[in-house]
């Protein structure tokens, strides 16, 4: 029996203080070459939260156009590998994500829309031990949790996202199409 919980979209303003501190190749490598095993299958292969998901290093809390790219070139790799726990793909009326969650903090997990442009996944998997409370999204939140933002694609209908949690292992987008400019029938007016 499949399990489908709907998750909360929050919209929000672009905030300087979130992911102000970029994560580096040469600070993942340092962070992870500790063995930490929960950031291992956190940030490892295949996940939509590592920083090498493209092949190549990038910044997770920088935004990436991933719509602009096919999936089954990007992450061929991964693919012929048998690693591959993310996919997205457009239909006539969706633009569609989905990505196996880490098992950790995946009861944290937000989905956000910044200024109607960046769709945001992030979730906490450890608390910060500071005695002053800190935002953990402020400082090296590698640490502390996990992100990744994307560009909305062009024509996104960012205002009727919907996300949900399947099996609490699964995590699905939509991001309708906008339809602006057709009739009721989809065509051109």
């Amino acid at each position: 029996m499949t399990n489908c919980k709907g998750l909360e979209i929050r919209f929000e303003e672009q905030n300087p203080q979130k992911w102000r501190v970029p994560l580096t190749e040469e600070a993942f490598e340092a962070f992870i070459s500790r063995g930490n095993q929960t950031a291992v299958k956190v940030f490892g292969d295949g996940s939509l939260f590592g920083p090498l998901l493209f092949g190549r290093f990038f910044d997770p809390s920088d935004a990436f156009p991933l719509w602009d790219f096919e999936s089954e070139i990007l992450l061929s790799n991964l693919r012929s590998s048998g690693q591959k726990s993310v996919d997205w793909f457009h239909t006539e009326s969706d633009y569609v994500l989905k990505a196996e969650l880490p098992g950790f903090g995946k009861n944290s997990i937000q989905v956000c829309i910044e200024n109607g442009r960046i769709l945001e996944i992030s979730g906490q998997w450890k608390q910060p031990r500071e005695s002053k409370p800190v935002d953990w999204r402020s400082v090296q939140w590698w640490e502390y949790g996990y992100v990744r933002r994307l560009e909305l694609p062009e024509g996104a209908g960012w205002k009727k996202i919907e996300a949900n949690l399947i099996n609490d292992i699964c995590l699905e987008i939509k991001i309708p199409k906008d339809n602006l400019g057709l009739d009721g029938s989809g065509d051109v007016i």
